[in-house]
Protein backbone atom coordinates (compact mmCIF):
# COMPACT_ATOMS: atom_id res chain seq x y z
CA UNK A 1 0.00 0.00 0.00
CA UNK A 2 1.02 3.55 -0.63
CA UNK A 3 2.30 5.69 2.13
CA UNK A 4 0.49 8.91 2.29
CA UNK A 5 2.81 12.07 2.98
CA UNK A 6 1.90 14.99 5.59
CA UNK A 7 3.51 18.41 5.92
CA UNK A 8 3.92 19.07 9.54
CA UNK A 9 5.82 22.04 9.69
CA UNK A 10 6.85 25.22 8.00
CA UNK A 11 9.66 27.47 7.91
CA UNK A 12 10.56 30.36 6.13
CA UNK A 13 12.97 33.14 5.74
CA UNK A 14 11.94 35.84 2.69
CA UNK A 15 11.79 39.04 1.91
CA UNK A 16 9.66 40.99 4.11
CA UNK A 17 10.48 39.08 7.38
CA UNK A 18 11.84 35.99 8.68
CA UNK A 19 9.06 33.38 9.64
CA UNK A 20 6.49 31.89 8.21
CA UNK A 21 3.76 34.20 10.13
CA UNK A 22 5.68 37.18 8.82
CA UNK A 23 6.20 35.61 5.50
CA UNK A 24 1.72 34.99 5.16
CA UNK A 25 1.16 38.35 6.33
CA UNK A 26 2.90 39.72 3.46
CA UNK A 27 1.40 37.80 0.97
CA UNK A 28 -1.95 38.09 2.25
CA UNK A 29 -1.41 42.07 2.10
CA UNK A 30 -0.21 42.25 -1.26
CA UNK A 31 2.94 44.17 -0.13
CA UNK A 32 5.71 43.88 -2.41
CA UNK A 33 9.61 43.54 -0.76
CA UNK A 34 11.73 44.89 -4.06
CA UNK A 35 13.78 47.81 -3.48
CA UNK A 36 17.15 49.07 -4.69
CA UNK A 37 20.09 46.59 -4.32
CA UNK A 38 21.72 47.27 -0.86
CA UNK A 39 24.17 44.29 -0.65
CA UNK A 40 26.64 45.84 -3.82
CA UNK A 41 27.04 48.64 -5.63
CA UNK A 42 25.18 47.91 -8.70
CA UNK A 43 25.78 50.69 -11.15
CA UNK A 44 26.98 49.10 -13.81
CA UNK A 45 23.60 46.67 -14.56
CA UNK A 46 20.89 47.13 -15.81
CA UNK A 47 18.43 45.94 -13.71
CA UNK A 48 20.02 47.51 -10.14
CA UNK A 49 16.86 46.00 -7.82
CA UNK A 50 16.02 43.15 -5.45
CA UNK A 51 13.91 41.34 -3.04
CA UNK A 52 16.66 41.32 -0.48
CA UNK A 53 15.81 39.58 2.90
CA UNK A 54 16.20 41.46 5.83
CA UNK A 55 18.14 38.73 7.91
CA UNK A 56 20.80 39.22 10.52
CA UNK A 57 22.03 35.69 11.33
CA UNK A 58 23.38 36.27 14.91
CA UNK A 59 19.91 37.36 15.85
CA UNK A 60 18.65 34.44 14.48
CA UNK A 61 20.29 32.03 16.83
CA UNK A 62 23.46 31.02 14.72
CA UNK A 63 26.61 30.56 16.37
CA UNK A 64 30.33 32.60 15.68
CA UNK A 65 31.17 29.10 14.15
CA UNK A 66 27.72 28.73 11.93
CA UNK A 67 28.34 32.00 10.53
CA UNK A 68 31.89 32.07 9.85
CA UNK A 69 31.82 28.22 7.70
CA UNK A 70 28.32 29.03 6.30
CA UNK A 71 26.97 30.80 3.43
CA UNK A 72 24.67 33.11 3.41
CA UNK A 73 22.18 30.20 1.90
CA UNK A 74 22.98 27.64 4.18
CA UNK A 75 22.60 30.35 7.13
CA UNK A 76 19.07 30.54 5.42
CA UNK A 77 17.99 27.21 5.63
CA UNK A 78 19.40 26.73 9.51
CA UNK A 79 17.28 29.30 10.68
CA UNK A 80 14.12 28.25 8.41
CA UNK A 81 14.97 24.10 9.53
CA UNK A 82 14.98 24.79 13.48
CA UNK A 83 11.63 26.84 12.66
CA UNK A 84 10.24 23.59 10.78
CA UNK A 85 11.37 21.31 13.29
CA UNK A 86 10.34 23.34 16.19
CA UNK A 87 6.60 24.01 14.33
CA UNK A 88 6.23 20.12 13.54
CA UNK A 89 6.75 19.36 17.10
CA UNK A 90 8.90 16.34 16.63
CA UNK A 91 11.65 15.56 18.78
CA UNK A 92 14.38 14.62 16.20
CA UNK A 93 16.73 12.58 19.04
CA UNK A 94 13.96 10.48 19.78
CA UNK A 95 13.34 8.94 15.67
CA UNK A 96 15.54 6.13 14.17
CA UNK A 97 18.02 8.82 12.29
CA UNK A 98 17.95 6.03 9.35
CA UNK A 99 14.74 6.94 9.02
CA UNK A 100 15.11 10.98 8.62
CA UNK A 101 15.99 12.75 5.16
CA UNK A 102 16.84 15.78 4.09
CA UNK A 103 16.45 16.76 0.55
CA UNK A 104 17.04 20.32 -0.24
CA UNK A 105 17.05 22.35 -3.32
CA UNK A 106 19.39 25.27 -4.87
CA UNK A 107 20.19 26.64 -8.24
CA UNK A 108 23.10 28.86 -7.54
CA UNK A 109 24.25 27.25 -4.86
CA UNK A 110 27.40 29.04 -2.68
CA UNK A 111 27.78 31.64 -5.41
CA UNK A 112 28.09 34.82 -3.44
CA UNK A 113 30.94 32.77 -1.35
CA UNK A 114 32.51 31.41 -4.37
CA UNK A 115 32.61 35.04 -6.06
CA UNK A 116 34.25 37.02 -2.77
CA UNK A 117 37.03 34.23 -2.36
CA UNK A 118 37.71 34.86 -6.15
CA UNK A 119 38.32 38.11 -5.83
CA UNK A 120 40.51 37.08 -2.81
CA UNK A 121 42.56 34.82 -4.04
CA UNK A 122 43.32 36.49 -7.54
CA UNK A 123 44.49 39.41 -5.94
CA UNK A 124 41.13 41.42 -6.97
CA UNK A 125 40.75 39.13 -10.30
CA UNK A 126 43.76 41.28 -11.92
CA UNK A 127 46.00 37.90 -12.15
CA UNK A 128 45.05 34.48 -12.27
CA UNK A 129 48.48 33.18 -10.25
CA UNK A 130 46.20 32.15 -7.60
CA UNK A 131 47.48 31.80 -4.14
CA UNK A 132 46.05 29.36 -2.03
CA UNK A 133 46.96 31.07 0.74
CA UNK A 134 44.55 33.80 0.12
CA UNK A 135 41.32 31.32 0.67
CA UNK A 136 39.34 30.94 3.36
CA UNK A 137 38.81 27.01 4.56
CA UNK A 138 35.39 27.06 4.14
CA UNK A 139 35.90 27.98 0.72
CA UNK A 140 35.39 24.11 -0.26
CA UNK A 141 32.13 24.48 1.35
CA UNK A 142 30.82 27.62 -1.30
CA UNK A 143 32.18 24.91 -3.79
CA UNK A 144 30.26 22.13 -3.71
CA UNK A 145 26.52 22.57 -3.53
CA UNK A 146 26.16 19.08 -1.94
CA UNK A 147 27.41 21.44 1.26
CA UNK A 148 23.38 22.88 1.46
CA UNK A 149 21.83 19.23 2.76
CA UNK A 150 24.74 18.07 4.40
CA UNK A 151 24.93 21.04 6.71
CA UNK A 152 20.63 20.76 7.77
CA UNK A 153 21.74 16.47 8.29
CA UNK A 154 24.74 17.17 10.39
CA UNK A 155 22.27 20.11 12.19
CA UNK A 156 19.42 17.55 12.66
CA UNK A 157 21.37 14.21 13.05
CA UNK A 158 19.72 12.46 9.82
CA UNK A 159 21.52 9.97 8.59
CA UNK A 160 18.65 8.97 6.17
CA UNK A 161 18.42 9.41 2.17
CA UNK A 162 20.18 13.19 2.40
CA UNK A 163 20.46 14.47 -0.85
CA UNK A 164 20.80 18.44 -2.69
CA UNK A 165 18.79 18.86 -6.17
CA UNK A 166 19.78 21.30 -8.44
CA UNK A 167 17.51 21.87 -11.22
CA UNK A 168 17.28 25.84 -11.47
CA UNK A 169 14.25 27.57 -11.08
CA UNK A 170 12.25 24.17 -10.62
CA UNK A 171 14.92 23.21 -7.53
CA UNK A 172 12.56 23.70 -4.58
CA UNK A 173 9.64 21.69 -6.11
CA UNK A 174 11.95 19.32 -7.42
CA UNK A 175 13.62 19.01 -3.97
CA UNK A 176 9.71 18.55 -1.97
CA UNK A 177 8.80 15.96 -4.42
CA UNK A 178 11.95 13.98 -4.20
CA UNK A 179 11.33 13.40 -0.47
CA UNK A 180 7.47 12.53 -1.07
CA UNK A 181 8.74 10.06 -2.97
CA UNK A 182 11.18 9.01 -0.39
CA UNK A 183 8.88 9.06 2.48
CA UNK A 184 6.15 7.38 -0.23
CA UNK A 185 8.05 4.47 -1.36
CA UNK A 186 9.10 3.67 2.61
CA UNK A 187 13.00 4.83 2.58
CA UNK A 188 12.16 7.47 5.35
CA UNK A 189 10.04 8.63 7.74
CA UNK A 190 10.39 12.36 8.06
CA UNK A 191 11.90 14.30 5.09
CA UNK A 192 13.51 18.05 6.07
CA UNK A 193 12.08 19.12 2.47
CA UNK A 194 12.71 22.56 0.82
CA UNK A 195 15.25 24.93 -0.82
CA UNK A 196 17.62 27.91 -0.73
CA UNK A 197 19.16 30.38 -2.35
CA UNK A 198 21.13 33.94 -1.81
CA UNK A 199 21.69 34.77 -5.98
CA UNK A 200 22.07 38.81 -5.18
CA UNK A 201 25.33 38.99 -5.73
CA UNK A 202 27.38 41.18 -8.95
CA UNK A 203 27.91 37.53 -10.86
CA UNK A 204 24.11 36.31 -10.84
CA UNK A 205 22.81 39.42 -11.62
CA UNK A 206 25.21 40.34 -14.56
CA UNK A 207 24.02 36.62 -16.00
CA UNK A 208 20.40 37.55 -16.14
CA UNK A 209 21.19 40.87 -17.06
CA UNK A 210 23.03 39.68 -19.81
CA UNK A 211 20.04 38.00 -21.32
CA UNK A 212 17.70 40.22 -20.21
CA UNK A 213 15.46 38.43 -18.69
CA UNK A 214 15.57 40.72 -15.54
CA UNK A 215 13.59 43.92 -14.69
CA UNK A 216 15.09 47.33 -15.93
CA UNK A 217 12.22 49.07 -13.97
CA UNK A 218 14.86 50.65 -11.22
CA UNK A 219 12.78 53.72 -10.95
CA UNK A 220 9.63 51.52 -9.22
CA UNK A 221 11.35 49.38 -7.96
CA UNK A 222 7.66 48.11 -5.55
CA UNK A 223 5.97 47.25 -9.30
CA UNK A 224 8.44 46.23 -11.48
CA UNK A 225 7.14 42.79 -10.65
CA UNK A 226 4.40 42.62 -12.94
CA UNK A 227 3.62 38.31 -13.21
CA UNK A 228 0.55 38.14 -16.12
CA UNK A 229 0.12 42.22 -16.72
CA UNK A 230 0.66 43.64 -20.69
CA UNK A 231 2.99 45.94 -19.57
CA UNK A 232 5.38 43.41 -17.61
CA UNK A 233 8.91 43.40 -18.65
CA UNK A 234 10.87 40.78 -16.48
CA UNK A 235 11.69 38.95 -13.37
CA UNK A 236 13.02 40.60 -10.05
CA UNK A 237 15.66 38.91 -8.61
CA UNK A 238 14.91 37.41 -4.72
CA UNK A 239 16.57 35.15 -2.03
CA UNK A 240 15.29 33.46 0.73
CA UNK A 241 14.40 29.94 1.70
CA UNK A 242 11.66 27.63 2.93
CA UNK A 243 11.89 24.32 4.68
CA UNK A 244 8.88 21.86 5.12
CA UNK A 245 8.89 19.00 7.87
CA UNK A 246 7.23 16.13 5.87
CA UNK A 247 5.86 12.99 7.49
CA UNK A 248 4.61 9.71 6.44
CA UNK A 249 0.62 10.03 7.40
CA UNK A 250 0.94 7.23 10.32
CA UNK A 251 3.77 8.29 12.02
CA UNK A 252 2.02 12.15 12.21
CA UNK A 253 -0.67 10.68 13.90
CA UNK A 254 0.54 8.15 16.17
CA UNK A 255 2.60 11.23 17.69
CA UNK A 256 -0.70 13.31 17.92
CA UNK A 257 1.01 15.75 15.42
CA UNK A 258 -0.93 18.85 13.75
CA UNK A 259 -0.99 18.23 10.03
CA UNK A 260 -1.58 21.31 7.76
CA UNK A 261 -2.11 19.27 4.77
CA UNK A 262 -0.98 15.97 2.52
CA UNK A 263 1.43 16.42 -0.23
CA UNK A 264 -0.73 14.23 -2.96
CA UNK A 265 1.12 14.29 -6.49
CA UNK A 266 4.31 15.09 -8.16
CA UNK A 267 5.75 14.98 -11.59
CA UNK A 268 8.37 16.64 -13.48
CA UNK A 269 9.64 16.56 -17.18
CA UNK A 270 12.32 18.25 -19.67
CA UNK A 271 11.03 20.09 -22.77
CA UNK A 272 13.88 18.47 -25.08
CA UNK A 273 14.00 22.43 -27.02
CA UNK A 274 15.86 25.17 -25.68
CA UNK A 275 18.08 26.36 -22.44
CA UNK A 276 16.33 29.46 -21.85
CA UNK A 277 12.99 28.91 -24.75
CA UNK A 278 9.88 27.68 -24.01
CA UNK A 279 6.75 25.89 -26.35
CA UNK A 280 3.87 28.14 -26.95
CA UNK A 281 1.89 25.48 -26.13
CA UNK A 282 2.98 24.20 -22.70
CA UNK A 283 3.10 21.01 -23.27
CA UNK A 284 5.77 20.11 -20.78
CA UNK A 285 4.38 21.58 -17.76
CA UNK A 286 0.54 20.31 -18.62
CA UNK A 287 2.54 17.05 -19.23
CA UNK A 288 3.40 17.54 -15.35
CA UNK A 289 0.21 18.57 -14.27
CA UNK A 290 -1.76 15.27 -15.64
CA UNK A 291 1.14 13.34 -14.32
CA UNK A 292 0.38 14.86 -10.64
CA UNK A 293 -3.11 14.84 -10.76
CA UNK A 294 -3.18 11.29 -11.80
CA UNK A 295 -0.52 10.25 -8.90
CA UNK A 296 -3.21 11.86 -6.65
CA UNK A 297 -5.88 10.60 -8.06
CA UNK A 298 -7.49 13.48 -8.47
CA UNK A 299 -9.45 14.97 -11.82
CA UNK A 300 -8.14 18.85 -13.28
CA UNK A 301 -11.67 19.91 -11.70
CA UNK A 302 -10.78 18.91 -7.73
CA UNK A 303 -8.13 21.70 -8.66
CA UNK A 304 -9.58 25.13 -6.47
CA UNK A 305 -6.18 27.49 -6.87
CA UNK A 306 -3.37 27.42 -8.92
CA UNK A 307 0.21 29.09 -7.34
CA UNK A 308 1.51 30.09 -10.60
CA UNK A 309 5.60 30.02 -11.96
CA UNK A 310 4.33 33.19 -12.89
CA UNK A 311 7.84 35.06 -13.17
CA UNK A 312 6.98 38.10 -14.77
CA UNK A 313 8.59 37.37 -18.50
CA UNK A 314 6.53 37.69 -21.64
CA UNK A 315 6.85 33.95 -22.47
CA UNK A 316 6.60 32.16 -19.05
CA UNK A 317 3.73 33.72 -18.30
CA UNK A 318 1.73 33.00 -21.74
CA UNK A 319 3.59 29.40 -21.74
CA UNK A 320 2.12 28.69 -18.38
CA UNK A 321 -1.16 30.30 -18.91
CA UNK A 322 -1.58 27.84 -21.92
CA UNK A 323 -0.40 24.83 -20.07
CA UNK A 324 -2.69 25.36 -17.46
CA UNK A 325 -5.74 25.69 -19.97
CA UNK A 326 -4.15 22.66 -22.04
CA UNK A 327 -4.59 20.65 -18.21
CA UNK A 328 -7.54 21.77 -16.72
CA UNK A 329 -9.67 22.58 -19.84
CA UNK A 330 -12.02 24.83 -18.97
CA UNK A 331 -12.09 24.24 -15.32
CA UNK A 332 -8.99 26.50 -15.41
CA UNK A 333 -11.11 29.72 -16.28
CA UNK A 334 -12.98 29.09 -12.66
CA UNK A 335 -9.71 28.41 -11.41
CA UNK A 336 -7.41 31.57 -9.19
CA UNK A 337 -4.13 31.54 -10.18
CA UNK A 338 -1.54 33.71 -8.56
CA UNK A 339 2.34 34.73 -8.37
CA UNK A 340 3.58 35.30 -5.46
CA UNK A 341 6.76 36.16 -7.00
CA UNK A 342 4.61 39.46 -7.41
CA UNK A 343 5.73 40.42 -3.60
CA UNK A 344 9.00 38.00 -2.78
CA UNK A 345 10.66 37.57 -6.43
CA UNK A 346 12.49 35.53 -7.80
CA UNK A 347 14.91 33.50 -5.83
CA UNK A 348 15.96 30.77 -8.24
CA UNK A 349 15.81 26.98 -6.77
CA UNK A 350 14.29 28.68 -3.48
CA UNK A 351 11.11 29.94 -4.96
CA UNK A 352 9.26 26.55 -5.85
CA UNK A 353 9.81 25.57 -1.98
CA UNK A 354 8.51 29.16 -0.46
CA UNK A 355 5.76 28.61 -3.61
CA UNK A 356 4.75 25.15 -2.08
CA UNK A 357 5.15 27.01 2.01
CA UNK A 358 2.68 29.53 0.40
CA UNK A 359 0.50 26.59 -0.67
CA UNK A 360 0.48 24.87 2.56
CA UNK A 361 -0.63 27.97 4.39
CA UNK A 362 -3.24 28.77 1.80
CA UNK A 363 -4.97 25.63 2.46
CA UNK A 364 -5.00 26.44 6.36
CA UNK A 365 -6.23 29.72 6.29
CA UNK A 366 -8.48 29.16 2.83
CA UNK A 367 -7.50 32.11 1.92
CA UNK A 368 -5.78 32.82 -1.95
CA UNK A 369 -2.95 34.80 -2.06
CA UNK A 370 -2.92 37.69 -4.96
CA UNK A 371 -0.89 38.83 -7.84
CA UNK A 372 0.51 42.13 -6.23
CA UNK A 373 0.87 45.22 -9.51
CA UNK A 374 -1.35 43.25 -11.84
CA UNK A 375 -3.27 46.12 -13.82
CA UNK A 376 -3.63 45.67 -17.90
CA UNK A 377 -4.75 42.04 -18.97
CA UNK A 378 -2.65 40.56 -21.60
CA UNK A 379 -5.10 38.88 -24.15
CA UNK A 380 -2.80 35.82 -24.19
CA UNK A 381 -3.24 35.58 -20.35
CA UNK A 382 -6.71 35.63 -19.65
CA UNK A 383 -6.84 33.54 -16.73
CA UNK A 384 -8.37 34.79 -13.32
CA UNK A 385 -4.38 36.24 -11.73
CA UNK A 386 -6.47 36.94 -8.61
CA UNK A 387 -5.87 41.07 -8.88
CA UNK A 388 -3.78 43.01 -6.07
CA UNK A 389 -5.57 41.79 -3.54
CA UNK A 390 -6.15 38.17 -1.27
CA UNK A 391 -9.23 36.51 -1.74
CA UNK A 392 -10.98 34.04 0.86
CA UNK A 393 -11.70 30.75 -0.98
CA UNK A 394 -12.69 27.03 -0.47
CA UNK A 395 -9.60 25.03 -1.03
CA UNK A 396 -9.56 21.68 -0.58
CA UNK A 397 -6.30 20.74 -3.41
CA UNK A 398 -3.86 23.25 -4.62
CA UNK A 399 -1.45 22.97 -7.54
CA UNK A 400 1.97 24.18 -7.99
CA UNK A 401 3.31 24.71 -10.89
CA UNK A 402 7.21 25.82 -12.17
CA UNK A 403 9.74 26.29 -14.87
CA UNK A 404 13.36 26.23 -15.31
CA UNK A 405 16.18 26.71 -17.34
CA UNK A 406 17.22 23.87 -18.82
CA UNK A 407 14.03 22.99 -19.38
CA UNK A 408 12.60 21.61 -16.34
CA UNK A 409 8.89 21.46 -15.70
CA UNK A 410 7.43 20.74 -12.19
CA UNK A 411 4.20 20.24 -10.21
CA UNK A 412 3.08 19.57 -7.13
CA UNK A 413 -0.55 19.05 -5.54
CA UNK A 414 -1.11 19.52 -2.11
CA UNK A 415 -4.95 18.25 -0.57
CA UNK A 416 -6.25 19.01 3.11
CA UNK A 417 -5.98 16.05 4.85
CA UNK A 418 -8.05 13.40 3.52
CA UNK A 419 -9.95 10.37 5.75
CA UNK A 420 -7.88 8.01 7.63
CA UNK A 421 -6.30 5.08 5.11
CA UNK A 422 -9.02 1.97 5.00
Amino acid sequence: MTRRVAVTGIGVVAPGGVGAPAFWDLLTAGRTATRGITFFDPAGLRSRIAAECDFDPAAQGLDAEQIARSDRYIQFALVAGEEAVRDSGLDLARENPWQVGVSLGTAVGGTTRLEQDYVLVSHGGQRWDVDHREARPELHRAFSPSTLASAVAERFGACGPVQTVSTGCTSGLDAVGYAFHTIEEGRADVCIAGASDSPISPITMACFDAIKATSPNNDDPAHASRPFDAARDGFVMGEGCAVLVLEELEHARARGARVYCEISGYATFGNAYHMTGLTSEGTEMARAIEVALDHARLDGTAIDYVNAHGSGTKQNDRHETAAVKRALGPHAYDTPMSSIKSMVGHSLGAIGAIEVAACVLALGHQVVPPTANYETPDPECDLDYVPRVARERRLNSVLSVGSGFGGFQSAVILTRQRGKTP
